[in-house]
């Protein structure tokens, strides 16, 4: 009975700070009407939140006869979360608040031979740094996410496999809690990300979602009903390792012809190399000052814009292919609408037009040719943002998989 009544009480303060987030400013009346709860029990959480600082009351609304309303807003500004944004090549850090509003934001790069020890003392160093710098005091700090390239086990918040790192079973949440004893949230960094989409991008409102991640790698993050999919072993969503052709190039993973070996960044630099090793004139060659290890996605998109014509045959090749893997996700799992992140994307219509032309010839149904396939609009911070998501998430929805525990 007990332990009923904590879960209650626990959903009930999640939905009715969910309410006040998503209203922006509410009355007490109002989140009665929407939760279907007692005046008194929305007074008695609503006096908590305000003695905890979590929300603020502000201006009157307006009357409906009696005593004008107060209004209730989240106080933003009065609780922090640490965003950590560990990909294969950069860690990206941020504070933000409970608005997802980033500062103090910097990035580290990654050693080529970074160990467990290595990459848990970056962590803790620049996130301290981070509170030391913004002055955030210790008690206003609520947590800290983390989203983390590869296959990631989120309810244990460990890293089971970081292949840019090639490391394995990095148990970051156990490990970082015992350091700053606040919660720590774990998970892999597109699944973050289209969370942080869901939330402050271009997935509000959608119930349903795909956002996919072109860089050096190739993921996509699916939300269904409102929750983030995973699959039974945390792999769901590894397209960049869906096969894309069969005689394909060998991937890092062992296999070959994954969709990552043609479209993500060391795909698109190889295709380059191919033709400059054969003679093809190009502008990439000269603005990489003729040196292979110059090359990247960046390069070929500056010699784009510039109207080089295998440098837009080669973003156009990598739009084709991922836009048959759209294809195939729009055909399985029919989200109304996926959006596309990563540095690839920064490429913009090289990539998305052709991208789009296949999944229109490709859709079996009119319906179909009517998913909405767009550009991040949270750009190089979707990762950071979604992994102060995590946090905010914990904090304003209703996790059921997180009150299970108080039963």
């Amino acid at each position: 009975m007990v332990g009923s009544f904590q879960l209650m009480k626990s959903l009930n303060r999640s939905l009715i700070l969910n309410i006040i987030r998503s209203a922006g400013m509410i009355s007490r009346a109002d989140i009665a009407k929407k939760t279907k709860l007692t005046p008194p029990t929305v007074t008695n959480i609503t006096g908590g939140l305000l003695s905890e600082g979590i929300i603020l009351e502000g201006q009157t609304g307006p009357s409906s006869g009696g005593r004008k309303p107060i209004m209730l807003r989240i106080n933003s500004r009065n609780f922090f979360i640490a965003g950590v944004d560990v990909g294969v090549k950069k860690i990206r850090f941020g504070l933000a608040d409970l608005n997802a509003d980033l500062s103090y934001q910097t990035v580290v790069p990654i050693s080529e031979r970074m160990s467990e020890a290595d990459l848990v003392r970056v962590i803790t160093e620049q996130v301290q740094k981070l509170m030391r710098e913004s002055a955030v005091p210790k008690e206003k700090m609520i947590g800290i996410g983390i989203g983390m390239h590869g296959v990631v086990d989120a309810e244990r918040g460990i890293s089971v496999f970081a292949p840019g790192l090639k490391l394995k079973n990095i148990p970051l949440k156990t490990m970082l809690e015992d350091v700053f004893l606040i919660p720590v949230k774990v998970e892999n960094d597109v699944r973050a990300m289209a969370l942080g989409e869901a939330w402050f991008g271009e997935g509000r409102g959608l119930d349903d979602l795909i956002c996919i991640n072109v860089g050096y790698g190739i993921g996509a993050g699916i939300i269904m009903n409102g929750r983030l999919f995973r699959g039974s072993h945390g792999l769901a969503g590894e397209i960049g390792h869906t096969v894309a052709d069969l005689n394909g190039p060998r991937c890092t993973c062992g296999n070959y012809g994954c969709l990552q070996t043609l479209a993500a960044h060391d795909g698109l630099k190889n295709a380059a190399l191919k033709e400059i090793i054969l003679g093809r004139p190009t502008l990439i060659s000269e603005m990489a000052d003729g040196k292979p290890d110059k090359i990247s996605g960046i390069v070929i998109h500056e010699a784009a814009k510039l109207g080089d014509e295998l440098a837009i045959e080669i973003l156009r090749g990598a739009g084709r292919y991922l836009g048959a893997a759209v294809s195939n996700l729009v055909h399985i799992l029919n989200p109304p609408k996926i959006i596309v992140g990563g540095g690839i994307s920064k490429a913009g219509a090289f990539i998305l037009d052709p991208l789009r032309e296949v999944v229109m010839k490709r859709s079996i149904s009119e319906e179909a040719r009517k998913t909405v396939i767009v550009e991040s609009g949270l750009g190089d911070s979707a990762g950071l943002i979604g992994a102060c998501t995590l946090v905010l998430s914990d904090l304003f929805s209703l996790n059921y998989e997180n009150t299970k525990q108080t039963v």
